[in-house]
């Protein structure tokens, strides 16, 4: 379909294309000069000691749960308000997800208060989710974390450039796993990268991305080793030249971007207030800074969302659902009764609206003119 407002879109032009045609020059495309230069800037720009690039970040979330030794009997506390992929890499390792609640509508991020809750003699990790960018409550949850003796993973897919009293998300916890989707804030197609600062871990992470292999192609091609030892059981969670090297180039624009999308967020906010004040734009005593990855609002709970989307879709704007709860899905369902009444209340009335930076102010007021009258229809 012809979108006249998409829900999202790339900031493409000569600069990756030039990095693509200077790996493809290089005659070298598996993972080498390219993705290690694109390892050290990405940890220089969050400010973590390591950097390690993978195929995806659903590569990042399993190799994290697997470098921190969590497998069958343990149980991990996650959101249900999350793209599947979160509660997917603990079950890839035989662990068990327990869903927590969200704090509110107004604060879509996972309850501290549920988690300490939630814990059990069983429980070994945390793995917390930025919704679109905004900070959970880290100081709360890593306490504790501490008390209780688990480990943190940050799913950090949507916070590329986030930042919580001046730390970038993603650093905090034990292992950070970004996303490079193409609908992310910085995007190589498909790709993701873990952080840390333990070095064991960064060491473990390194070689469970390949086999499980102590030396590289690259290594052997520069005459750094001859062969290679075999020390765990790893997976071809690479990444490659090329996507690094588009990685490279998305990086020195991601400030920029996530500016300007911030300042959009907050023409929705104003314009939204002004039009259509019924409804709740979540997050607007956020803490930290954002990287404003969406764009979500809820709707009024006598709204009929799939009357207001084919409304929406009637005008010419793409909107999307940001998440059907994990815990509702056929592959998940058991025996287990959650009480996760906020996140049920918030997956039935969230909408995504368009955002992107190449949006102008006007786009954000014919989507919320549409949003005024589809209400009105819905």
């Amino acid at each position: 379909m012809n979108w006249r407002v998409p829900l999202s879109d790339i900031d493409f032009d000569e600069v990756e294309s030039l990095a693509v045609e200077k790996v493809l020059k290089s005659r070298w495309l598996t993972m080498g000069k390219v993705t290690q230069e694109f390892e050290a800037s990405f940890a220089a720009h969050v400010q973590a000691k390591h950097a390690i690039a993978v195929t995806n970040a659903t590569a990042a979330l399993h190799l994290a749960c697997l470098a921190l030794g969590l497998g069958p009997g343990d149980e991990v506390i996650v959101p249900s308000l999350t793209f599947v992929a979160t509660a997917n890499a603990v079950r890839y390792v035989g662990a068990t997800p327990v869903f927590a609640d969200i704090v509110s509508d107004d604060n879509l991020n996972i309850s501290p208060e549920v988690i300490s809750a939630s814990i059990t003699p069983r429980t070994r990790a945390i793995i917390v989710v930025h919704y679109s960018g905004y900070p959970c409550d880290m100081e709360a949850i890593l306490l504790i974390a501490k008390q209780n003796g688990l480990f943190v993973i940050e799913d950090a897919a949507h916070a590329v450039g986030s930042e919580l009293n001046g730390r970038h998300l993603g650093t905090w916890g034990d292992i950070g796993c970004f996303s490079f989707f193409s609908n992310k804030n910085m995007t190589t197609g498909e790709g993701g990268m873990m952080t840390t600062d333990n070095d064991d871990l960064a060491q473990k992470l390194s070689r469970l991305r390949s086999h499980g292999m102590t030396s590289l192609t690259w290594d052997r091609h520069k005459g750094h080793a001859y062969s290679y030892d075999v020390v765990d059981l790893g997976y071809n969670y690479r990444i490659d030249e090329i996507r690094a090297a588009i990685g490279l180039a998305q990086l020195s624009k991601v400030e920029r971007n996530n500016e300007r999308r911030r300042s959009l967020t907050q023409v929705y906010r104003d314009a939204l207030q002004e039009l259509a004040p019924q409804v709740n734009v979540p997050f607007q005593h956020h803490l930290g800074k954002t990287s404003a990855h969406i764009m979500p609002v809820l709707l009024p709970k006598d709204t009929k969302r799939q009357d207001f989307i084919e409304s929406m879709k009637g005008n010419g704007i793409q909107t999307s659902i940001h998440y059907p709860p994990i815990h509702t899905f056929t592959s998940y369902k058991d025996d287990t009764v959650w009480n996760l009444p906020v996140t049920e209340d918030v997956a039935k009335r969230e909408i995504t609206l368009p955002l992107y930076p190449a949006m102008s102010n006007d786009d954000v007021l014919v989507v919320v003119s549409a949003i005024q009258a589809s209400l009105n229809l819905s």
